[in-house]
């Protein structure tokens, strides 16, 4: 059995997974175990809950690892997780598991983005750093920005609560922009933006479909001590 959890960085993985692949939404402390339990043998990590639920905890992730279960994460929470978990064999995918892991990023509030619930379909309703930086990446590379306006506009975003987060926000706090300028800069961003958590978890799905569906027998160089990690309450 195969899995990925979902939500605003792919709010259509369900029609791209395939039937192959079952789609569960953002996951939450325990998921990842009770599927383990359900008999899982690949889990693909891509977002999970944070602000008003229990994040997805190592130590269940450890769990599948060390029962074989291939463990996959990338884009927003799955980055995170990868990052840290990647010396036990979760495999991470993607920019911004890069960025984590070599630390050019530290921050988890770099993922974090206000969506629409899941009956709606979870659109990404704000902009999440990990994007604006990509973007302004592009751009710059592209001598689509000024010297010093990349900066500044990095600034404007950094400054904004990732829940009022908007490139119409950014562009209005930047600094040192005539308010003439405003406009055009606004419909360049916007014409220029990257997505790099779709991006990052498209690649997961895709690593996700290729995986064999089978747990490996393959002797880690670490072992999971037995602890009351499995009969928390919250799990």
């Amino acid at each position: 059995m195969k899995i990925i959890f979902a939500g605003p960085s792919l709010p259509d993985a369900a029609s791209l997974a395939g039937e192959a692949v079952r789609v569960l939404p953002p996951a939450t402390q325990g998921d990842v175990l009770a599927q383990v339990e359900q008999g899982a043998n690949v889990i693909g990590l891509i977002d999970g809950g944070f602000e008003y639920a229990a994040p997805v905890w190592h130590k269940e992730i450890l769990h599948a690892l060390s029962l074989g279960v291939t463990v996959l994460g990338a884009a927003s929470m799955g980055a995170l997780r990868a990052a840290e978990c990647h010396p036990f064999g979760m495999i991470g995918i993607g920019r911004i598991f890069e960025d984590y892991r070599t630390g050019r990023l530290v921050d988890d509030a770099a993922v974090a983005l206000m969506h629409a619930p899941s009956a709606l379909g979870s659109k990404p309703l704000t902009i999440p750093l990990v994007n604006v930086g990509a973007t302004l990446d592009a751009m710059a590379d592209s001598g689509l920005l000024a010297a010093g306006l990349r900066e500044r506009l990095e600034d404007a975003a950094n400054a904004i609560f990732f829940k009022k987060r908007t490139w119409r926000a950014i562009v209005e706090q930047c600094a040192g922009i005539v308010e003439p300028d405003r406009p055009q800069l606004l419909v360049t961003l916007l014409s220029n933006s990257i997505d790099q958590k779709r991006i990052d978890a498209l690649e997961l799905l895709k690593a996700v479909q290729d995986a064999r569906d089978i747990r490996s027998n393959a002797d880690l160089p670490w072992k999971l001590h037995s602890t009351a990690f499995r009969t928390r309450s919250a799990l």
